[in-house]
């Protein structure tokens, strides 16, 4: 009874191995399309430091290190072969959108800075604005009401007209317990 037993649970096992085989090659055009619709949510990812235009604008020549880094926040890069270079490099990648690069080179002469040169940067709000999903899709409906529909919701009187209750109020002590336990 034993092999039997076996032999039945192989039969069993290779006909649905057989079935998942052939399952597979039955794949039609509407099942790929929308096998291909389904997509996995990718993460925006950001790496780096965001420099705006007001931040390359604060930069004054004669400005020391500190200063600079105060303005433009850590370098991403610097170099121990060129270290009159700070480099900020800022990247962001979206789905479905082409990612941004932006570049700027921060030059010193000894201590003091000198100049900036990379990318032209967006401002502040232009970025931001960059970043808002798109609200197209959404209709929002008019927020309006008729008198009759107002009618139904009275309006609450405020909480000046009537006075408030009288709380009893505790009286303060007037001498505390002391602070340093008590001696042995």
């Amino acid at each position: 009874m034993h092999v039997k037993a076996r032999r039945c649970v192989s039969v069993l096992v290779t006909l649905s191995l057989g079935g998942l085989l052939t399952a597979c090659g039955s794949f039609n055009s509407a099942t790929r399309s929308l096998a291909n619709s389904i997509t996995p949510y990718k993460v925006d990812v950001v790496q780096g430091n965001f420099v705006s235009q007001e931040q390359v604008a604060a930069l004054q020549p004669g400005m020391s290190r500190q200063q600079v880094r105060e303005v433009l926040g850590t370098p991403l890069v610097t170099s121990v072969f060129h270290t009159d270079r700070w480099d900020y490099v800022f990247t962001l990648k979206r789905a479905g959108l082409e990612p941004q690069t932006r570049k700027l080179a921060v030059f010193f002469t000894g201590e003091q800075f000198d100049r900036a040169e990379g990318d032209e940067m967006p401002s502040e709000a232009d970025f931001v604005a960059s970043l808002g999903k798109k609200m197209d899709k959404i209709k929002v409906p008019p927020l309006e009401a008729t008198e009759a529909q107002l009618a139904r919701y009275p309006v609450k009187k405020s909480a000046e007209a009537e006075p408030a209750p009288e709380v009893p109020v505790a009286p303060v002590a007037q001498s505390y317990p002391p602070l340093d336990a008590p001696a042995r």
